[in-house]
């Protein structure tokens, strides 16, 4: 079993109730979905183009998926991740947008938003000490020869190549999707994706993530409410 850190919104947010339609699974029950009903794309297809994302569910990943070391527990990540939480400010993402990331889709910031990349750089080291070290077969499957020098370097330190300077938020939308494929899904995600992203995403909670069995689907675990009970609220 594994865990991660990860961004979503509630269970009952817009952009939640969407994207668990287009995946076909909710990350908080795991119930299965049937995709929505999309001009020029068929279920199969889709159910083809989210596969992977459906798996991992829909997350903005902030600590990337971790065996716990032997020498701490659930009880105690729990306990630390609540603390945390209640140290860091609410904030938002004045906009997400859909983009593409090399093949594959995400949502991603419209604009940069530093708030984001300092959350995620804090829970990484924050949280470094419950990750159990990285097997040679966890490295071999990182690519470590394809990786910058900054990269491995964060492979090795943190155990996830892109982290700190070399992270990049986004909510993944899509498994690798071919070229010729590209110019028929990005239309769709748009229209399915653009109703649900007028407004600012709130964050307002980290979330634990685990996996189900080796290899099994990821579901929220709990969500951690940021800043102090009287700061939750953004104005």
């Amino acid at each position: 079993m594994r865990y991660a850190i990860c961004f979503t919104p509630p269970a009952s947010d817009p952009l939640s109730l969407m994207a668990a339609q287009w995946l076909g699974r909710n990350v908080f029950s795991g119930e299965m979905l049937e995709p929505p009903a999309v001009r020029g794309l068929g279920i199969h297809e889709i159910a083809f183009h989210t596969a992977v994302p459906r798996r991992y569910g829909f997350h903005g990943l902030l600590k990337a998926p971790f065996h716990l070391c032997q020498e701490l527990s659930e009880s105690q990540l729990l306990r630390d991740l609540m603390r945390f939480s209640g140290t860091v400010l609410p904030f938002q993402i004045p906009r997400l947008e859909v983009a593409r990331l090399g093949n594959f889709y995400s949502l991603l910031p419209s604009v940069p938003c530093e708030q984001i990349q300092y959350l995620a750089s804090a829970i990484v080291q924050e949280f470094d000490r419950f990750r159990a070290p990285l097997s040679e077969a966890d490295i071999e499957r990182s690519d470590p020869d394809g990786l910058s020098a900054a990269q491995f370097a964060n492979l090795h330190r943190w155990g996830n190549p892109y982290v700190m300077d070399e992270f990049r938020f986004h909510m993944p939308v899509t498994g690798p999707v071919n070229a010729i494929d590209m110019p028929r899904i990005e239309p769709a995600l748009r229209t399915i994706f653009e109703p649900v992203l007028c407004e600012p995403v709130v964050v307002s909670n980290v979330a634990l993530m685990i996996e189900e069995g080796t290899g099994g689907p990821f579901r929220v675990h709990s969500l951690h409410p940021m800043g102090k009970v009287s700061a939750r609220k953004i104005a």
